[in-house]
């Protein structure tokens, strides 16, 4: 069971104790060259007494950091040692990226409002995309952290469940901050509709106004158009010019009554 999970393809934080070991999966934000942060890393951990084993399908540069701390002598001496380490560094490289989100956040909130620009909706989009992905991990990455220091192994001391309990700490304020920018961009994104149907309101506004001013003009128009004998002034030289003064004093009779009505 163990072995088979390890392998498997995907996979999402957890913390399951069988035995004398601990099986934990862990998240960290992808900063290879070209990979979207929210595209989060996934390293499998089976840790036991005098062993651990690691399993990775892409660079993780928390794990990076580990080797080379390995190497000069400067590593973890036991394994809940190497828990605090690498949940430190995992933890690390996300205060960058929340800060970038909120940060992305505040200032496509601070634009809208400001100028009321409807340029962003793509943006804000994205972003959301981008909160929802990371939170997707960073939740079930709490609740292990959590269940960790709950299940207390015989390798973990009580020191390093302490640290362990302030990085998922600090992982339940990474949770929140999302959330709290994820109705932020909420807000933004029904402010930017808002404005998109107000503006087209108003412009549904004016096209009825000036079809109410035509309406009775085109009326007009039409029937002296006819063809048929009878019609009123059609020999009178000065025919044309009563008509068009009808029609002039019809279109400003019309904008009075709806300036006294307060449409205009």
């Amino acid at each position: 069971l163990v072995c088979e999970a390890l392998s498997a393809e995907s996979t999402r934080p957890r913390c399951v104790q069988m035995g004398d070991g601990v099986m934990l999966f862990l998240r960290g934000v992808n900063l290879n060259p070209g990979a979207d942060p929210e595209d989060m890393v996934s390293i499998r951990l089976w840790i036991e007494p005098g062993r651990i084993v690691s399993v990775r399908q892409r660079r993780l540069m928390s794990v990076d950091d580990l080797r080379t701390l390995l190497a000069q002598g400067r590593g973890p001496v036991d394994e809940g040692d190497f828990m605090v380490l690498l949940t430190e560094r995992l933890v690390a490289r996300m205060v960058d990226v929340i800060n970038d989100v909120d940060d992305a956040v505040d200032a496509i909130q601070a634009e809208v409002l400001e100028s009321g620009s409807l340029r962003l909706r793509s943006e804000l989009t994205r972003l959301r995309h981008e909160i929802i992905a990371l939170r997707r991990y960073l939740a079930p990455q709490r609740d292990a952290l959590a269940r960790l220091t709950q299940l207390r192994p015989a390798w973990l001391q009580e020191g390093q469940q302490m640290q362990l309990r302030e990085e998922a700490d600090r992982v339940t304020r990474f949770v929140e901050d999302l959330d709290a920018a994820r109705e932020r961009a909420a807000v933004t994104q029904e402010e930017l509709g808002n404005r998109l149907s107000e503006q087209l309101n108003t412009r549904m506004y004016v096209l009825s106004l000036v079809a109410a001013v035509f309406l009775p003009l085109g009326f007009l128009t039409g029937l002296f158009g006819i063809n048929v004998g009878g019609m009123p002034l059609a020999e009178d030289p000065w025919g044309f010019w009563e008509v068009s003064g009808l029609l002039a004093t019809i279109t400003a009779i019309q904008v009075l009554l709806f300036r006294w009505r307060g449409w205009f």
